[in-house]
């Protein structure tokens, strides 16, 4: 038996524009965007991965997952936010989601916002760029196949 096991997968939501938004709200918006976090999902902890990553990103520190839990730790509490899915196995998983998404690179058990580049332009280069093309090509090549099957 055959599984249906895509080779990539591109989710985009579009929401209203950012109007007066916290930093916390606007990188929760890109990850709903991105389908890294779904609509409604009081799971959120991406969204603290990914401050915590765009911090470092700006000062260019690798972290260990290790750090990142514990920074991601202290904003949940400082923003009284529920101290759930800090398990290290949660924090590994969700970063190999960022991974995935091609947004974070890991060097030694270390990790950082991929080539401490911004989020818009690992958006605009790997995601804009190269995936969405790529992905669009073979759906066309499958309607293409499709109009000769009889």
């Amino acid at each position: 038996m055959v599984k249906d096991i895509p080779l990539g997968e591109v989710i985009l939501r579009k929401y209203e524009k950012p109007y007066d938004s916290s930093k916390r709200e606007l990188v929760r918006k890109v990850c709903l965007s991105l389908g890294l976090l779904q609509p409604g999902d009081s799971r959120d902890i991406i969204v603290d991965l990914v401050l915590v990553l765009e911090e470092a990103r700006i000062q260019k520190v690798w972290l260990t997952s290790f750090q990142i839990r514990d920074k991601v730790e202290i904003m949940r509490k400082e923003n009284s936010l529920e101290i759930k899915g800090l398990a290290e196995s949660n924090i590994r998983r969700q970063l190999k989601r960022l991974r995935d998404a091609m947004l974070v690179d890991k060097q030694e058990n270390k990790y950082r916002i991929s080539e401490f580049a911004t989020l818009s332009e690992l958006f605009e280069n790997k995601i804009e760029r190269f995936l969405i093309p790529q992905t669009i090509e073979r759906i066309k090549e499958y309607l293409k196949k499709l109009e000769g099957v009889k």
